[in-house]
């Protein structure tokens, strides 16, 4: 099997401006390809996870990746999808969550082998006139509004403001083209119609082919899209999403939705992948430790998904359903010599009032960490148990999560 051919087997090709021409130049290493991202946080988020690791799967075959991350399109902010327009950030709220981009891209992707823009180098320097008479002249109003991008605002209220985005994406691509002879744009199949924009402005004015390839979006069975939890969206940063509760997620991902998850945010093998489809029952949940595993491993390192993974089965074992259990996150701050005591765990998870009823509680045999009874007062947990989590337990029905975030 192509390449090509694998990322439409993982669903990793939703729509494609010529399938033969792309599947040639990836094939063929020859492919200059970018992908942009716009600073609207100060963390990734799963959805992104997707593009980074096609970004990753391309630069495997000798293609040249440009990364772009929109300080200048971030001024504005793309309406896809959003009901009203974004909340407009400041340059310093943009350069510190592209500072915070490029680390956390740098996990996924060869960071030395790409060149990493910024568009805000010549879209925050644009002469107004000159551009809307050397770019804006290629653009329809009638065909823009008829994109789904802008369509689904007209509503609702599109500014002025907002229809800008298109032509500063389309321009982007023909930069690029320009500077690094870009070829290829890739991104969620949610910028198809920023993508052809700038496909077809490149050849109006450079008179030259360049392609353009979506991925299909991160979504479940029902059409959902995924990443979303009970406490918001599942970011690729440690301090917001903790490599335990980013773990649990996946352990407990829909039956229907486990070898898309496979085949869209691992490297697993189509073949080894295929033989987990035939899994049922009891070997389905194997299963699913596996990817939640792999996903972990691959967003937070391979030693905090075995600490999640110990802790994920010291929970399973005490027979308390995970969704339903309710996490205290603790600080460095909260600690004491690299531990904290059973009585203070038990008031800081509402499990008592005051430190006396937290001692009666333990006294009377009342009280377990991690399945095992805790029969002292004076017992501490230390720091290490609580990178991992640890399952603090009062009675038979009262449980909580206790994770450790640095």
């Amino acid at each position: 099997m192509d390449f090509y051919n694998e990322l439409l087997a993982r669903g990793l090709v939703a729509q494609c401006t010529n399938s033969e021409k792309v599947s040639y130049l990836l094939n063929s290493g020859s492919a200059v390809f970018y992908l942009g991202i716009d600073p609207t946080a100060d963390s990734l988020h799963v959805g992104s996870l997707v593009q980074l690791l096609l970004i990753s799967r391309i630069q495997q075959l000798g293609n040249r990746a440009v990364c772009l991350f929109g300080g200048g399109t971030g001024m504005i902010g793309d309406p896809t999808g959003k009901n009203n327009m974004r909340r407009m950030m400041t340059t310093e709220e943009i350069e510190r969550n592209i500072s915070c981009f490029i680390a956390q891209a740098s996990k996924f992707i060869n960071i030395s082998q790409v060149n990493i823009v910024n568009n805000a180098q010549w879209l925050c320097n644009l002469n107004y006139i000159e551009f809307l008479r050397e770019v804006g002249i290629h653009f329809s109003i009638n065909k823009m509004l008829a994109a789904e991008c802008y369509k689904q605002r007209l509503g609702s209220g599109l500014t002025f403001f907002e229809l800008n985005y298109m032509i500063m994406q389309s321009y982007d691509f023909l930069v690029l083209n320009d500077r690094f002879g870009c070829n290829l744009q890739i991104g969620g199949n949610d910028q198809w119609s920023n993508i052809i924009s700038g496909v077809d402005l490149i050849k109006k004015k450079r008179g030259s082919e360049v392609y353009g390839l979506t991925s299909n979006l991160l979504t479940t069975s029902e059409g959902k899209k995924m990443g979303k939890t009970e406490r918001g969206t599942l970011w690729l940063d440690s301090q917001k999403t903790s490599p335990y509760d980013f773990y649990q997620y996946w352990r407990n991902v829909a039956d229907s939705d486990v070898i898309t998850c496979f085949k869209m945010l691992t490297f697993k093998r189509l073949e080894e992948i295929s033989e987990y489809e035939k899994c049922k029952g009891a070997e389905l949940n194997y299963v699913k430790e596996v990817l939640a595993f792999e996903i972990t491993s691959l967003v937070h390192g391979e030693q905090e998904a075995k600490n999640a993974r110990e802790s994920s089965e010291a929970f399973f074992k005490s027979g308390t359903q995970f969704a339903n259990v309710p996490t205290v996150f603790l600080k460095k701050n909260d600690l004491k010599n690299g531990s904290i005591s059973v009585v203070d765990l038990l008031n800081l998870a509402n499990f008592a009032s005051t430190k006396s009823e937290a001692r009666r509680l333990i006294e009377q045999g009342g009280v377990s960490v991690n399945g095992g009874a805790v029969e002292n007062v004076l017992s501490n947990v230390s720091v290490n148990d609580l990178k991992k989590g640890v399952l603090l337990k009062k009675g038979k029905k009262k449980f909580s999560k206790v994770l450790l975030i640095e």
